[in-house]
């Protein structure tokens, strides 16, 4: 039987890539995105495609486009969490509103989508669900503070949750690019902040013009990651999370190294804070 991808965030990025190696490898796709001619036109026809609206900060979208995945192919194997967006700036000169609505479409957005899913995987007793996070997930850095707090919620949601979904053979699995050269730096998908505080003003504009600089440049091929992602995907055990890129395992070992090392920096004290057994 082959098996159904529900994909978000298929109408371009990650997903259209996503979306086209699994057609590739023989998999029904459901490729969701706010404009389905969008969604069509970046993953092309096929008869294995049904293209779905879905705004992934709506839940009853969300359940409005599951209904329409299981009703055209009765089932859904494999979810992919990757529909997201980029509020950069820094944490003072980001309005709380565009804060919050990161929080919204990177972290929310997937909850909506999984609740959605997971009913239909249960029945089913199989199911991986997929969640991109990033290495803003594994690592803090200054002019990301919302993106990087979305993605450590995402983590954090995913680590629980592997082990809520275990016993009714759902699985899960956490992937974390690098920098890969998707549309993520795009206008379309980034919005920087209006400069409102002198002491950010000069290191606000070097960043942006280095990262609009970056923009095409990035070393990763997501095509790549794509078919590595459906290999992965296929196996019996996927991996509970994944580094995609050279700079992403990098980046997750030198954080393994840090904890190790601020764990180790007061061990003595830290190890100190028992409550004195004063009972006779």
């Amino acid at each position: 039987m082959s098996k159904v991808w529900f994909i978000t965030g298929a109408g371009r990025g990650m997903g259209v890539d996503i979306a086209k190696a699994a057609l590739a490898a023989g998999y029904k796709v459901v490729a969701t995105g706010r404009n389905t001619d969008k969604v069509t036109q970046a993953v092309g026809e096929s008869a294995d495609l049904l293209a779905v609206k879905l705004d992934v900060t709506n839940p009853a979208d969300a359940e409005a486009a599951v209904k329409s995945a299981v009703d055209r192919f009765g089932r859904i194997d494999v979810l992919v969490n990757n529909a997201g967006n980029f509020y950069a700036g820094f944490f003072e000169e980001i309005t709380p509103e565009d804060f919050r609505a990161q929080i919204e479409t990177n972290l929310f957005g997937p909850l909506n989508v999984t609740r959605a899913v997971l009913p239909v995987m249960r029945r089913q007793r199989s199911g991986l669900v997929v969640t991109l996070s990033s290495i803003a997930g594994i690592v803090g850095q200054e002019f990301v503070s919302a993106y990087c707090a979305s993605k450590f919620g995402i983590e954090g949601w995913m680590e629980s949750l592997a082990l809520e979904v275990a016993p009714f053979g759902i699985r899960t699995m956490l992937v974390e690019p690098g920098f890969f050269r998707t549309e993520l730096l795009t206008e379309d998908s980034t919005k920087y902040p209006q400069p409102s505080i002198d002491d950010y003003a000069e290191k606000t504009m070097q960043t942006v013009t280095a990262w609009k600089g970056m923009n095409g440049m990035q070393g990763g091929d997501p095509a790549k990651l794509a078919k590595a992602l459906i290999q992965l995907a296929s196996q019996d055990e996927p991996p509970l999370r994944w580094a995609a890129g050279a700079d992403a395992v990098q980046a997750v070992e030198q954080k393994a190294k840090d904890l190790l090392a601020q764990a180790d920096a007061y061990r003595e004290l830290s190890s100190s804070l028992a409550h004195d057994d004063t009972s006779a």
